[in-house]
């Protein structure tokens, strides 16, 4: 049986063609950030935008990972990273279960509330933040920093947790409560649980969101450089009369190639989680 070929448009040719060209530029620049990262400072200057360097400098990534310490800020930005991802996807998934499930008094006034917040700019809070970690005695501290960057009303992923659950049939509450499940027993083994996606796209923006956080780190570890993060350390490549640019582009190697290998392997359940959100 001979297989039917599929005739192109030149139409779709073109289109594919565009965004194959399209993607070309929008990966360029990150893909000579990499290859800077191996040159010299010296050859970065004059090399403009050719990518390969003439001799790989791997001695960069040395620099970056011992000498500017990175290999600290590296496993701070980690604890911080995973630390903000578990508080933010349980209060989220918690408050959106309740919202979108249950009617109750002042529901609708809460949404209204929350999602004004949306529209405050997140460095008007800084100064409220600052002194209520400051009472609390977590100032300089690393749990200081994950208080801080809880402390938002992350109010997206709650509407995507509340589209998500409000769209899941109203029989899986009814036969587990049948069976003497209570609020909490049915929403961790019934409800959570199928949330998978939403917890994926959840925890994705999240982690890059925390992971590339600069504001509130570089304020809470002023005083205590070693308990810097990955983008506050960047700092440790400019200096009074110059600046070290294949070190720096080491360092945001470094620093960008988790977010990649995280999206990668939580992509299917992000589009999923997206789009149950949108249908929801």
């Amino acid at each position: 049986m001979k297989r039917k070929r599929i005739r192109r448009s030149p139409l779709l040719i073109a289109a594919h063609l565009l965004l194959i060209g399209m993607g070309a530029v929008w990966i360029y620049p990150f893909v000579w950030m990499l290859m800077s990262s191996f040159k010299t400072n010296n050859e970065y200057i004059v090399s403009g935008i050719k990518l390969l360097p003439e001799t790989f400098q791997f001695d960069n990534y040395r620099r970056a990972w011992e000498t500017a310490h990175f290999s600290v800020y590296f496993w701070n930005t980690v604890l911080i990273t995973l630390a903000v991802v578990v508080i933010v996807v349980a209060v989220c998934s918690l408050t959106g279960y309740a919202v979108g499930r249950y009617q109750f008094r002042g529901r609708l006034l809460f949404i209204t509330a929350i999602t004004a917040t949306m529209f405050m700019p997140k460095g008007y809070t800084l100064i409220p933040v600052y002194m209520l970690v400051n009472e609390l005695g977590l100032n300089n501290s690393l749990w200081g920093i994950i208080l801080a960057e809880v402390g938002g009303g992350h109010v997206l992923f709650i509407l995507l947790f509340v589209a998500y659950f409000r769209g899941l049939p109203k029989e899986l509450e009814e036969s587990a409560e049948m069976d003497g499940s209570g609020f909490f027993r049915t929403f961790v083994q019934i409800m959570l649980p199928l949330a998978k996606p939403m917890i994926a796209t959840t925890a994705i923006m999240q982690f890059m969101w925390t992971w590339n956080a600069f504001l509130m780190p570089l304020v809470f570890t002023l005083s205590r450089p070693e308990l810097r993060t990955l983008g506050v350390g960047m700092y440790q490549f400019v200096g009074e009369q110059t600046m070290d640019w294949t070190g720096m582009a080491a360092a945001a190697s470094i620093s960008l190639l988790p977010i990649l290998a995280v999206f990668i392997l939580l992509q299917r359940y992000f589009v999923e989680g997206v789009a149950g959100a949108i249908k929801g």
